[in-house]
């Protein structure tokens, strides 16, 4: 048989989030929702990669936009840790209706971090994987000025380009990192977990993902990809990335 993408929407945070919907040929095994980096979109190269590694592993793979970006709806300046929690749990949400479970998250960089905060808030997600995630949102601070931060957060909203491109970020999304205890919510996540690496990763590096590894509980699995950098831009890395996770689904679902 062979495989569908198909264009679906379902509601969000604030809107109607727009998303692929990937699946394999013949029943799938279960569903996975699969979530993009931060100010990135579902068609990305290394989300796309990843999506297509899972589908051909036999699952059905949900790529989807946040909040405000990609074909989303929203704006990205309203938007935070929080809301792409919320929307994680709307697509997981949106997969049960389809009757696509037991379902798995899987979350690139703050994507992977977001899914270890939405995971334990739905029932029917059963394992949970982190790609090149850091192990606080915090840690997305980085990628700020530390005057462009101050600025935002004295006058509410500031203008920044990332990766060449203008974002609006307000004090609110700054404020909301703060309030989101991540290692506390990993070991209390109570779902298998898998953690994948590259060890070339300069933009968050493999020391984050063994910390989220060191802060959950078992079953808990680690794989890191020799070679690999943040966005898996070699092919031969984005397909053991993936393979890594088809191996542990198969594994825990």
């Amino acid at each position: 048989m062979p495989h569908i993408h198909e264009k679906v929407t379902f509601e969000g945070t604030a809107g109607e989030l727009s998303g692929t919907l990937q699946l394999p040929g013949g029943r799938p095994k279960a569903g996975v929702v699969l979530a993009h980096c931060f100010t990135c979109s579902k068609s990305l190269k290394v989300t796309r990669n990843l999506a297509t590694g899972i589908e051909d592993g036999g699952y059905a793979v949900l790529r989807f936009d946040f909040t405000g970006l990609g074909e989303s709806e929203g704006e990205f300046g309203e938007t935070s840790v929080t809301t792409n929690v919320g929307d994680l749990e709307a697509a997981a949400r949106y997969m049960e209706d389809r009757g696509l479970g037991p379902c798995a998250m899987v979350g690139h960089s703050l994507g992977g971090t977001a899914t270890l905060l939405a995971a334990g808030n739905v029932e029917s997600v059963r394992a949970v994987t982190a790609v090149a995630a850091p192990f606080t949102p915090e840690h997305v601070r980085h990628l700020f000025a530390e005057d462009d931060v101050e600025q935002a957060i004295s006058s509410g909203r500031i203008t920044v380009k990332i990766a060449g491109r203008p974002f609006q970020i307000s004090a609110d999304f700054f404020h909301d990192l703060e309030r989101h205890g991540s290692p506390e919510r990993i070991a209390a996540l109570a779902r298998p977990l898998l953690v994948v690496h590259g060890t070339a990763d300069r933009v968050v590096e493999i020391a984050e993902g063994e910390r989220i590894f060191e802060a959950a509980r078992q079953p808990r699995w680690f794989a890191a990809i020799p070679g690999a950098d943040h966005l898996f831009l070699q092919q031969r890395h984005a397909e053991r990335a993936a393979a890594a996770i088809v191996n542990f689904l198969d594994t825990v679902l």
